[in-house]
């Protein structure tokens, strides 16, 4: 496999795997652990903390509407990709185009709201903690599910 395949692969792979995080009783759970390392990571004073987690939640908050409305048009559409038509195929990579769009646009907005509340060496930070948290919940996943390394 390529690297330009791995790098549309792996979007794709974490879309499955949060969302299959984000169903049922973990969600809560993984939630609360990912509050818990950015804290810890970030080392917010108290002052920071309390503008910081309006903007931070009010991120993900947007992040996970954006995942929700992936959730609802992709669904099973992979499950029956011979069945897919070109029309089908078409909308669907319009779809997805539109979605990343959006992220896009969110993750701006949200460089530029957090920059009137930490310094931007905290949004480095942050930037690197969510990344590191990924990968450790990927691992455990993987741990779980017999192929961890």
């Amino acid at each position: 496999m390529s690297l330009k395949n791995k790098r549309h692969l792996i979007p794709m792979l974490l879309f499955s795997l949060m969302a299959f995080a984000q169903q049922g009783p973990g969600r809560e759970r993984i939630k609360t652990l990912k509050v818990g390392y950015i804290t810890e990571q970030l080392n917010l004073s108290s002052k920071e903390a309390q503008h910081f987690w309006p903007v931070y939640n009010a991120h993900e908050d947007a992040l996970e509407a954006i995942r929700r409305e992936e959730r609802q048009r992709f669904g099973g559409r992979f499950a029956n990709m011979p069945e897919l038509s070109d029309k089908e195929a078409d909308g669907l990579v319009a779809f997805f185009t539109k979605m990343q769009a959006e992220k896009h646009a969110i993750e701006q907005e949200f460089i530029k709201d957090l920059q009137g509340v930490i310094p931007s060496v905290k949004i480095i930070k942050l930037l690197k903690a969510e990344e590191s948290f990924k990968k450790r919940l990927l691992q455990q996943f993987r741990k779980r599910r017999g192929g961890g390394r």
